[in-house]
């Protein structure tokens, strides 16, 4: 008998101890993780939402909340894996989420900031002050920054406005930067001038300016509105503001109970303020989201191209092996006609290099004409040097054999004398034989006033000899030009000396000849008029252009249409025109490119 009691006492310590184990591993609390995205950083999202899990912990018995940060890829993953079993995100995720998983909300937030909405998602553009950018028109192919392509608040906000405004943000925007989170970058693009402008979410220029971070009156917001109530400037409509949704895997009195916690939640609890939220009402309807994602085509789930062709194929597959036999005859055709191109071509090449053989042909012959014609000019310059040589030879022969040339300083200062004369004649020789040579552009930083000084010096005896008046005017901030040195002073020599021609044909009675060159230096080319006062055109302008058309009894006809061919290399324009000013006189315009800029010229 003392036996069995034994026996029965010990079952009933092993049942106890059994008993035991398991209520303590029942009163294991449940391990819940809640995502919330991240868009200032993980550290700041961990103390804005730990103490909501704090008091998620103390309503909710037998639960433990953690915190799970995240960008919108690693919460969509978590969310696969099965990591998380709730969300706090914007309306945005939740609605591309919903599409793939069983989600339901349980309470949306009631901003803090904004005096408890629930619209308080929207998008900010951002410039700085100083630019000149006012509107979304004038972005139009400038550099933006963003935070994610699937951001409510910070992208697709916008491109909705876009939408509206019958942009496509796709292909609006010269490039878009998406920089991921925290938001910080953003502004920080936009402040070193690495992007014209920055979309961020509702209050982000704000929450940095409260910072320190950024000095307010560097920045500014396109398309500015401050609804009523609201703290911060946005330049969109206003969504739904960011919710608490749930896994329908959870069980539903849990959820039940988690959305009684969130709905009694008070507004100074810490919870609250250190969610900057004054508490959660109902889930609000997400219809203008939907609405929005909607137009921009972001949440349909379509098939992808090659599903679609495949499934085409399937369906018409005579029309689809048609298809296929039209593109492969398309594509024999396409190679041989490229076949007889190329032989073509190779006719067309020779062709085209005898012809320009010859114009450089003709472009000789019209500069040894012209050459001809200052030959007097020539010997002016060039007898000027050279007589000043001989006159520093001579002195200082004679003064060495009178013993007054010994010192080496002296002898040094009249070689250098003579060394300068002799450079200066060799100067000379150098221009006319580089007009006798003249064989391919050979494109050069070039200063056009120096050219047109350098033309006016070889022409300033014929000038001097028909007593005609040159007056240079200059107006704008000269700059360099790239250009054929040589071509551009042919063209030059070539349309003051067709004004001295010009000039010579007037009546005695009517006055003193006058040229005057104008160089206006604009922004991205300079003009260049050579102004006289003869005749004027008695032809068209584009007939006296042409090739061999001439009114002079010895000309060739060259002259013009060499000069239009010479701008023409240079991307230039060459206008030619009676004066408008009521005096009688031709002005000839040539418009050249600023050194660098690709902008076409304005004639």
């Amino acid at each position: 008998m003392y036996k069995y009691l034994l026996h029965a006492l010990a079952v009933c310590c092993l049942l106890s101890s059994l008993f035991c184990c398991s209520a303590h591993v029942f009163a294991q609390p449940q391990q819940l993780y809640v995502g919330v995205l991240a868009n200032w950083g993980h550290q700041q999202a961990m103390e804005r939402w730990t103490p909501m899990m704090t008091y998620l912990n103390q309503q909710v018995p037998g639960t433990q909340f953690h915190v799970f940060p995240g960008n919108f890829e690693a919460l969509n993953l978590a969310m696969e894996l099965g990591q998380i079993q709730f969300i706090i995100t914007n309306p945005g995720q939740y609605l591309y989420l919903s599409n793939q998983y069983p989600l339901s909300w349980l309470a949306t937030m009631r901003s803090r900031r904004h005096n408890g909405s629930t619209t308080a998602i929207g998008s900010a553009i951002v410039v700085k002050a100083e630019s000149d950018y006012r509107t979304l028109y004038d972005l139009k192919d400038k550099i933006i920054a963003a935070s994610d392509p699937h951001a409510l608040g910070g992208y697709q906000a916008t491109a909705g406005l876009m939408h509206k405004l019958g942009m496509d943000a796709d292909h609006y925007f010269g490039q878009v930067k998406f920089v991921g989170f925290p938001l910080d970058p953003l502004l920080y693009q936009v402040r070193d001038g690495h992007v014209d402008a920055a979309i961020t979410p509702l209050c982000t220029l704000e929450d940095m300016v409260a910072r320190g971070l950024l000095n307010p009156a560097d920045f500014r917001v396109l398309n500015p509105s401050r609804p009523e109530g609201y703290d911060c400037q946005c330049s969109t409509k206003l969504y739904p503001n960011w919710s608490f949704a749930t896994n329908e895997s959870v069980d539903i009195n849990l959820s039940q109970q988690i959305s009684q916690a969130l709905m009694a939640l008070p507004a100074e609890h810490p919870a609250a303020v250190s969610g900057q939220l004054m508490g959660w009402t109902s889930p609000i309807s997400q219809l203008a989201v939907i609405q929005l994602y909607g137009d921009l085509h972001v949440i349909s789930q379509e098939k992808s191209r090659l599903n679609a062709l495949q499934t085409w194929l399937n369906e018409n597959r005579h029309w689809g092996i048609l298809a296929v036999v039209i593109f492969l005859v398309a594509t024999v055709y396409h190679l041989w006609i490229e076949y007889r191109f190329h032989q073509k071509s190779e006719s067309l090449v020779s062709t085209e290099r005898q012809l320009k053989q010859q114009a450089i042909a003709l472009e000789r012959l019209q500069s040894a004409s012209m050459i001809g014609e200052i030959g007097a000019g020539l010997a002016h310059e060039i007898n000027q040097p050279i007589a000043a040589i001989t006159s520093y030879s001579e002195g200082g022969i004679m003064r060495m054999q009178g013993g007054q040339l010994t010192e080496a300083e002296a002898t040094i200062d009249l070689l250098q004398k003579i060394h300068k004369q002799s450079t200066r004649a060799g100067e000379v020789v150098h221009r006319i034989r580089g007009l006798l040579k003249r064989k391919e552009a050979v494109m050069d930083d070039v200063n056009i006033l120096t050219l047109v000084d350098e033309s006016l010096s070889l022409l300033r005896l014929e000038l001097m000899r028909r007593d005609i008046e040159v007056v240079k005017e200059i107006s704008g901030e000269p700059f360099f030009i790239s250009a054929d040195r040589v071509g551009l002073l042919q063209v030059l020599i070539n349309l003051i000396k067709n004004s001295i021609d010009a000039i010579a044909e007037r009546p005695d009675d009517t006055g003193r000849g006058q040229i005057i060159i104008t160089l206006q230096f604009h922004e991205h080319q300079v003009d260049v008029l050579v102004i006289d006062n003869g005749p004027g055109l008695t032809q068209q302008a584009a007939t006296v252009m042409a090739t061999f058309f001439t009114t002079k009894t010895e000309g060739l006809g060259l002259g013009l249409a060499i000069c239009n061919e010479v701008i023409k290399e240079h991307n230039g324009g060459f206008t030619l025109e009676n004066r408008d000013d009521g005096h009688s006189g031709c002005v000839a315009k040539i418009a050249l490119k600023r050194r660098g800029c690709q902008q076409a010229v304005q004639i």
